[in-house]
């Protein structure tokens, strides 16, 4: 009877466990949904560049040191987005990709910016 009792308390102890850990791994990121609008950011990198290079008066040397500014955005934007699921512990969307938001709906995009030094 003891053994019989100790048996299901062990298997109620694993089945809790297995049933929290899929919780926390599998079924809760998938209810998250983090939004993100990449054509804003981008707009806004582009704007930055525009502005170094048809600045008024700007040396080759500025122009040269916007287009690595740029090439590093390049590099940046990719890792940075790779780097957002992880950090919301969320499944991550464009926001055109996105119908209608709901209370699980988190907003990113503020977030990828800082990541990527736009104001």
């Amino acid at each position: 009877m003891r053994l019989a009792l100790l048996n299901v308390l062990v298997t109620l102890l694993v089945v809790g466990a297995a049933l929290t850990a899929y919780h926390r791994l599998v079924l809760s990121p998938a209810l998250r949904i983090g939004v993100i609008d990449v054509a804003e950011v981008v707009r806004l990198k582009e704007r930055e560049f525009t502005e170094l290079i048809t600045k008024v008066g700007s040396t080759e040397g500025e122009r040269q040191k916007a287009l690595a500014l740029a090439a590093e955005f390049a590099r940046a934007l990719p890792r940075a987005l790779e780097e957002l699921p992880g950090e919301c512990d969320c499944l991550v969307l464009l926001r055109s990709a996105v119908v209608a938001h709901t209370p699980n709906t988190v907003e990113l995009t503020g977030l990828l910016k800082g990541k990527l030094g736009i104001e």
